[in-house]
């Protein structure tokens, strides 16, 4: 078959694929139901006092790292879009920062402008494409990679983590006998980003890859990206939840969100070290394990409703104690302006 046309049909049959407004969609009764109860369809935003709007959108992922101890964090700093040649280099030397680096947008969700860049010429033309200004990260390159969904109650009730994934690479293995071109064919998942892929590998596509070895096509781990999700909530355990429970306890206003994090491995992870948190996500996280190819529709509902409802347990609580529920008016607008920055208008001179 076409792999066009098997992944138009796998996108058709598995919801992971399937349009975020569309998967979502009979969530929103659900939303609409906590929001009459809460008395206001703004309440999620109380969830988190320490970020914009609880984390829905429009938060600085700078400002969040910077909340972290700085023992869990990659080295990184905030640079202007716009930044001189000479400037950035003078500053790379100056922070210790060495390439490869991961560049990315200091606001942005789904892992949009996201990109592993390895050395000076590729950053500079990397940020002539974009707008705003943008993070430069140290890149991490240890094996595990996971997101780790945590919450716990302001009254102190209770906590959890609620939701791990594991992230799969999207990768090919050599047999000897075939160009990577064809492997590449035969991933589904590269058809998620195939323009981005066939220009990306364009002078190795005809390659022959050797038995056994493994070409890592995207070091980038979302789900768009074609990176896989798996369900990894089998390895949720005591350990696991002190570990994060003692970050998120020095995280000022952080009452629910992800953890996007990096491993040397889970023994070191259970330890509390060789950890890197690389995004901190607010009420904009979801169960991710639920992405899992394997996962039931009927049970991912389920889990996207018990999160929901977690989060207006945690707000209703906020609020009591005087943490105001957003204007809606202003929330409206800024949630059009961040999802449709080319129509703002430039300010008068």
């Amino acid at each position: 078959m076409v792999p066009g046309i098997r992944f138009f049909l796998t996108r058709i049959i598995r919801y992971e694929f399937w349009p975020f407004w569309l998967f979502y969609f009979p969530m929103y009764f659900y939303g609409l139901y906590l929001a009459l109860r809460a008395g206001s369809f703004t309440y999620f935003t109380a969830a988190n006092p320490g970020m914009k709007y609880g984390g829905a959108f429009n938060v600085h992922k700078y400002d969040m790292l910077t909340l972290i101890n700085p023992d869990f964090i990659p080295g990184g700093i905030r640079i202007r879009q716009d930044i001189s040649t000479d400037d950035l280099a003078a500053l790379l030397k100056e922070t210790g920062l060495v390439f490869p680096l991961i560049v990315k947008p200091d606001i942005g969700e789904r892992g949009k402008g996201v990109e592993l860049v390895d050395d000076l010429i590729k950053l500079q033309s990397y940020l002539a494409q974009q707008n705003g200004n943008m993070i430069l990260q140290e890149y991490i390159s240890w094996p595990l990679e996971l997101g780790i969904l945590y919450y716990k109650y302001p009254d102190g009730s209770g906590e959890e983590v609620t939701s791990v994934i594991i992230r799969e690479f999207l990768s090919v293995r050599g047999d000897g006998q075939t160009t990577l071109q064809r492997l590449m064919k035969k991933k589904n998942r590269v058809q998620l980003n195939r323009k981005h892929l066939l220009g990306k590998y364009k002078d190795r596509l005809n390659e022959i890859i050797p038995e056994g070895e493994e070409i890592m096509l995207e070091p980038i781990g979302n789900h768009n990206r074609g990176t896989c999700f798996l369900n990894g909530n089998g390895l949720i355990n005591d350990q696991m939840l002190l570990v994060f429970s003692g970050i998120a306890t020095n995280i000022p206003g952080f009452d629910y969100g992800r953890f996007d994090v990096k491993a040397n491995s889970l023994d070191d992870l259970y330890q509390g070290k060789n950890i890197r948190i690389l995004e901190l996500n607010g009420v904009n996280s979801e169960p991710a394990h639920i992405y899992d190819p394997d996962y039931c529709l009927l049970h991912a509902y389920r889990d996207i409703a018990r999160h929901m409802k977690i989060i207006y347990r945690i707000s209703r609580m906020n609020h009591r104690e005087g943490i105001p529920y957003a204007s809606f008016g202003k929330l409206t607008l800024d949630l059009i302006n961040h999802l449709y920055p080319r129509q703002r208008k430039k300010p008068l001179s």
